[in-house]
């Protein structure tokens, strides 16, 4: 701001009291000038405030897309207090945000995802973030049957970074040369192209024997053998009939007869240490989540050179979605809610959804992205993530924590591996532990 002097003639009026009016006009300009800075930085800050984050992305890829995301914050006049706890698979960060919130001092975010997200908001710790997602229009974005997983009593709690296809096939093309076989699109193909691969001398299905990775092979046996309306009923209602049922016990036959395949070390091996078997040549298949990819890229191998990456078999119309997210919690602090909805937003956005998912190896879970940036693989999981939510072909991954509850969830796992473990274990005895298990709350 200008300030005019006084003219020159008025103040030589002024004899001796010259000297101390033109201090004081100095003075009063400093004032001025001081209070128009204070005010354009208020402009600029009136809405800065601090988000803390609690996530479990610790590793190569994900950090990036941490730092991604912190990036986007800073930009808006964000502070990013970042808040990684490594480990567990996420079960060592949930055990430090308890403490944290039942302390009275949660987070602004936490990595959260499924039925534990209404979990959470149940306890009243949760906050509503509907005015972002109305004012971006996340309903038009989001497939229903996602957008209700962030939702709590039909009001958003949550934002969601990505989408994990679980129910993938990822073949060795050498090996299948090598066998003179065909990648398999249901299970009887699945098979006849496990006993070629055997003849060759190599081991048909790479598979780490942990209760989550069996427990990921069941549930695309039982989606390719009964199909989305069963696995929905069996898995997601958790229906005694279909639980009971002659469906039921042809995806335990067929499941048993998947670890005939697998060798003899598997009891305890890694996911990724069965990756890298196919990635090698040694395995011919596995069964696992989108997040395998991730080695084969790391390797520098390259989807349909090097590898196929198809359904799982028979599942070729489903897909069964893992979805991380972001739960926000109750804040009193004007300037951090103001961060916390600019960082929901971030999360949705487009150039956040691109840049995380390229780095790891998911899809972005808006349905209007370009995809020009991602490989083949991601490609086709996007057409049939957008096809099969129109087509009822989309559901929760209950061995991802997406469809019921963690301690019934946990029961059927249990049960489940000790079908896979326990070569004395009858079908019928697998079935009916299974079945009692789905009534574990």
């Amino acid at each position: 701001m200008a300030i005019s002097p006084p003219r020159t003639s008025t103040l030589a009026q002024r004899g001796p009291k010259r000297e101390t009016l033109l201090k004081a006009i100095q003075m009063f300009q400093r004032s001025i000038l001081a209070t128009a800075a204070v005010l354009a930085f208020t402009a600029t800050t009136a809405h800065a405030g601090e988000v803390e984050v609690l996530h479990y992305w610790t590793s190569g890829g994900e950090a990036k897309s941490a730092a991604a995301l912190k990036a986007t914050l800073q930009g808006k006049g964000h502070t990013w207090k970042d808040f990684a706890v490594a480990g567990g698979g996420g079960d060592n960060a949930m055990t430090v945000l308890k403490s944290r919130v039942v302390s009275g001092n949660a987070p602004a975010a936490a990595q959260i995802k499924g039925p534990a997200l209404q979990e959470w908001a149940a306890e009243g710790v949760l906050a509503n973030i509907d005015d972002v997602a109305k004012a971006e229009k996340w309903d038009s974005l989001l497939p229903p049957v996602v957008a209700n997983v962030m939702k709590y009593k039909g009001n958003y709690i949550a934002a969601p970074v990505n989408v994990h296809r679980v129910n993938w096939l990822w073949a060795s093309n050498a090996a299948f040369k090598k066998a003179g076989a065909k990648v398999p699109t249901n299970w009887d193909e699945f098979f006849v192209a496990a006993e070629a691969l055997k003849k060759a001398g190599i081991i048909p299905v790479a598979h780490g024997g942990q209760n989550w990775q069996d427990f990921t092979t069941f549930e695309s046996v039982a989606l390719g053998v009964g199909g989305a309306d069963f696995y929905k009923k069996a898995l997601v209602q958790l229906d005694q009939t279909a639980l009971t049922g002659a469906t039921m016990t042809k995806v335990l036959d067929t499941f048993k007869k998947v670890k005939t395949y697998t060798d003899k070390n598997a009891p305890g091996r890694d996911w990724n240490l069965a990756t890298a078997m196919v990635i090698k040549g040694e395995a011919g298949m596995q069964l696992m989540g989108d997040w395998a990819k991730g080695e084969f890229v790391a390797a520098g191998k390259k989807p349909g050179t090097d590898f196929s990456c198809v359904a799982a078999p028979g599942t070729a119309k489903s897909f069964t979605f893992n979805v991380d997210s972001f739960a926000m919690f109750k804040l009193k602090n004007e300037d951090n809610v103001k961060a916390q909805k600019d960082l929901a937003s971030a999360i949705m956005s487009n150039d956040f959804q691109e840049v995380f998912n390229l780095n790891k190896g998911s899809i972005p879970v808006r349905l209007n992205m370009n995809l020009a940036k991602f490989d083949d693989c991601a490609k086709l999981s996007s057409n049939d993530f957008v096809a099969t939510a129109k087509n009822g072909g989309l559901v929760p991954s209950v061995a991802h924590g997406m469809a019921i509850g963690s301690a019934t969830s946990g029961a059927i796992q249990d049960a489940v591996s000790q079908f896979w473990n326990d070569d004395k274990m009858s079908t019928k005895d697998a079935q009916a532990k299974i079945a009692s298990a789905a009534k574990v709350k």
